[in-house]
C-alpha cells in the first residue's frame, strides 16, 4: 500500500502564515502538518509516499528532505496550482493510483494515529473516511445508508440545515483499492476533467461514481477519533489545543478560551454552569421561525428592553436594567462604587476582580463546607467599616445558600448600617426554596440600598444569548448604569427571547424540578466514590474536595483521556484540593461518574 498527499494549494485563508510557506508547513505546537503526517505514515511501512506539490514546491521538497523519513518519497509538480483545483493535482498522480492500493490525504488535516489505524484495519478495500457532522465543520458532506453506502454527496449549495442531523462530513482521507482506481475512479476522473475542466474538486468524481449501481466505495464512520481540518487562523488555534501532547498546556489553552467549547468534537463541558433542561424545543423552534428577521433587523434600545425585563419580573422599568450578560452589569455597577467593599471568599470572582483589592474586606467561612449564614455575615462585618457588601446566593463555587428569611434580615441590617447590599441570585432558582427571588417591587421600593443581580444565561440555559438583569429601588443608580452601557447592548435574539419566555414559564418550573432531582442523585453518587467529598449544594454545581489526587491533575486527566472539562479550583481555594462540577443531564453525569471511578481506582491502586 502507498500514500498520496495533495499539497499543491496556496492556503490563502491562513494569510500571512502561508505567505512564504505552503499550507502544510504551518506549525501546530511547533510541528508542521506535513512533518506530523509523514511520520505517522512512516510508521505504517508503506511502499512509498507520493506528494503532489505546487505553491512553494521547491521549498517544501527541501524541507521534507530534512525530516529523515524512511519510506521512499516521490514528488510530482503541479506547475499550474494557481489556475487549477485539487482534481488536477490528483490527475497528475493517476498512474500511481492505478499501480497499487492507496491512502489518499489532503495536506491540511491533523489527526491522531487511530484515524489511520481505523482505515487500514477495516477489511473493506475502498473507503471514504467520514465523521458525524458538527456545526463547526465546513465542506462536503454525505448521506449514508445503514450498510455504509454513500447515498448522496451534499455540496455546499445543496446543504440543508434542517437535514444536517443526518449528514456526515468527509474527512478528506480515503482508501482506494488498485482495482477501484483502475475500473472506476481514474476513468471517471479523466472523463470529468475533459467535460468540466481542471478547476474542480476530486470529490466531485466520487459523487458521480456513487450514482452507479455498484460504486464499490463505502463510508468508514469515525467513532470519537480526533481530527481537524485547518483552513484559517481560528482552526489553527483550536487544533493547537486539541493536539498538544502536553496535558498541562492543553488545560491552560482550554481555560484561556472562556467558552466556545462547541467547536471541540466530543467535549463534555462540566465547567460552565447552565440549566440542562431548558429551553424546551418549542421555544427554540419559535426563535428559529423568526431567525431571518432577528438576524437582519436592529434590536430595540435600552428603553424598550427595560420594559420587557420589567414585564417579565413584575417590576417598574425604572427599577431594572438589562445587560449583555450579568458580567456587563457587574462591571458597570462596580465601577460606580467607592469606599470599602465587603466580599465573601471563595466566591464568583467577577465582583472582587472589578474592585480595588486594597479597599476590599474579605470574609472567609470557617467551615469545611464553606457554610455561612446571614448571621455569620452580620457578626463579621458588624465592626468593619464597609460601604458596600456583595453576596452571591447560592455562592459560587460552594453552593452555600442563605434562605430568603435570612436575606431579609441581612437587608434590614444593611439598611440600618447605611450599607449598599448587592445580592447576586443567578443560581437561586436551583435551590429547594420556592419563590425566593428578591426582585419584588415593594421590596425594592422599601430598600433603595438593595441591588439584585440575576443571570438569565445560567438559570434559563441560554448562555449564547448573553442576558442578565439588575434591579434596584435606587432609580438614580439604575439610570446612571443605563447611560453607562451601550444603548444597543443586547441583540435581537436576546430581545425576542425576553418577549416570548413568559409563555414557557410552566416548562421552566418543570426544568428546575428535574435539575434538583438530578443534583440530589448526582451528589449521592459522587459521595460514595472513595477519595471524593461532595459539599452540599443548592446550585446547579457541586464543589468536590479531593483526597489522593490534585485538582489540577484530575482536571488534566479528565480532559486528555475522557474529553470532560471541569473547573480546577487550585488557584481559587487554598489549603485543599477542590474542583467544581456542573450538574448536567443524567447521561452526561453518568459518563463523568464512570470516569472518576476509573481515575480514582487507578490512583488508589498505585
Amino acid at each position: 500500500m502507498q500514500a498520496i498527499i495533495l499539497a499543491a494549494g496556496m492556503g490563502k485563508r491562513l494569510k500571512e502564515l502561508t505567505t512564504e510557506n505552503t499550507k502544510c508547513m504551518v506549525e501546530v505546537n511547533g510541528v508542521t502538518l506535513i512533518d506530523r503526517m509523514l511520520h505517522q505514515l512512516d510508521r505504517q511501512y508503506l511502499s512509498r509516499i507520493v506528494i503532489v506539490v505546487g505553491y512553494k514546491g521547491k521549498k517544501l521538497i527541501d524541507y521534507i528532505d530534512t525530516l529523515d523519513i524512511k519510506t521512499p518519497i516521490t514528488f510530482i509538480n503541479n506547475p499550474i496550482y494557481d489556475k487549477t483545483n485539487n482534481i488536477y493535482s490528483l490527475s497528475l498522480a493517476k498512474d500511481y493510483l492505478c499501480d497499487e492500493d492507496t491512502l489518499l490525504f489532503e495536506s491540511d488535516i491533523i489527526f491522531e494515529d487511530s484515524v489511520i489505524t481505523a482505515l487500514i484495519d477495516d477489511s473493506r478495500e475502498t473507503l471514504a473516511l467520514v465523521d458525524k457532522y458538527e456545526s463547526w465543520m465546513d465542506g462536503t458532506c454525505v448521506k449514508l445508508a445503514e450498510d455504509d453506502s454513500i447515498e448522496a454527496f451534499v455540496s455546499g449549495s445543496k446543504f440543508k440545515y434542517n437535514e444536517s442531523g443526518d449528514y456526515y462530513k468527509t474527512v478528506n482521507i480515503y482508501k482506494f483499492s488498485r482495482r477501484f482506481s483502475q475500473t472506476h475512479y481514474v476513468p471517471f476522473l479523466d472523463a470529468y476533467s475533459k467535460a468540466l475542466g481542471n478547476n474542480e474538486y476530486y470529490e466531485q468524481v466520487l459523487r458521480v461514481i456513487t450514482m452507479l449501481d455498484n460504486p464499490e466505495i463505502k463510508a468508514k464512520r469515525l467513532s470519537g477519533q480526533r481530527w481537524y481540518e485547518i483552513d484559517d487562523a481560528q482552526d489553527l488555534d483550536i487544533a493547537t489545543s486539541m493536539f498538544t501532547a502536553d496535558s498541562e498546556q492543553k488545560l491552560s489553552l482550554m481555560q484561556s478560551r472562556y467558552g466556545g467549547y462547541w467547536r471541540y468534537p466530543q467535549l463534555i463541558d462540566f465547567c460552565y454552569l447552565v440549566n440542562p433542561y431548558f429551553p424546551p424545543q418549542k421555544l427554540t423552534d419559535e426563535i428559529k421561525a423568526s431567525f431571518e428577521k432577528l438576524l437582519t433587523q436592529y434590536p430595540s434600545g435600552m428603553k424598550v428592553n427595560s420594559l420587557l425585563a420589567a414585564k417579565n419580573f413584575s417590576v417598574h422599568r425604572d427599577n431594572i436594567l438589562v445587560g449583555n450578560g450579568a458580567a456587563e452589569l457587574i462591571k458597570s455597577f462596580m465601577s460606580g462604587i467607592n469606599g470599602k467593599c465587603g466580599f465573601v471568599r471563595p466566591t464568583f470572582e467577577e465582583y472582587p476582580n472589578r474592585f480595588d483589592e486594597n479597599n476590599s474586606v474579605i470574609f472567609t467561612p470557617d467551615d469545611p463546607d464553606f457554610f455561612y449564614s446571614a448571621e455569620d455575615l452580620t457578626e463579621y462585618f458588624r465592626d468593619k467599616t464597609i460601604d458596600t457588601l456583595v453576596v452571591v446566593n447560592p455562592d459560587n463555587p460552594s453552593g452555600n445558600y442563605i434562605p430568603k428569611s435570612g436575606l431579609l434580615k441581612l437587608i434590614d441590617w444593611a439598611k440600618e448600617k447605611g450599607i449598599r447590599l448587592v445580592i447576586d441570585e443567578s443560581f437561586a432558582d436551583f435551590s429547594d426554596e420556592i419563590n425566593n427571588t428578591l426582585i419584588e417591587q415593594k421590596l425594592l421600593d422599601d430598600n433603595p440600598h438593595l441591588f439584585v443581580v440575576k443571570s438569565i444565561s445560567k438559570s434559563y440555559g441560554v448562555p449564547g444569548l448573553r442576558l442578565g438583569v439588575l434591579a434596584s429601588g435606587n432609580v438614580d443608580e439604575i439610570e446612571r448604569m443605563k447611560k453607562d452601557v451601550a444603548i444597543w447592548n443586547i441583540n435581537s435574539f436576546a430581545e425576542f427571547y425576553m418577549q416570548i419566555e413568559e409563555k414557557y414559564h410552566k416548562q421552566y418550573l418543570i426544568s428546575l424540578e428535574k435539575i434538583k432531582a438530578e443534583r440530589s442523585r448526582f451528589q449521592s453518587e459522587l459521595s460514595i466514590i472513595k477519595g471524593l467529598r461532595a459539599v452540599p449544594s443548592q446550585a446547579n454545581y457541586i464543589l468536590v474536595e479531593l483526597d489522593g489526587i490534585s485538582a489540577t491533575e484530575l482536571t488534566k486527566v479528565l480532559l486528555e483521556k475522557y474529553d470532560i472539562y471541569i473547573k480546577d479550583l487550585s488557584v481559587k481555594i487554598k489549603g485543599g484540593q477542590y474542583v467544581r462540577i456542573a450538574v448536567r443531564n443524567t447521561e452526561d453525569n453518568n459518563k463523568l461518574l464512570r470516569a472518576l471511578k476509573e481515575i480514582i481506582n487507578k490512583v488508589m491502586n498505585k
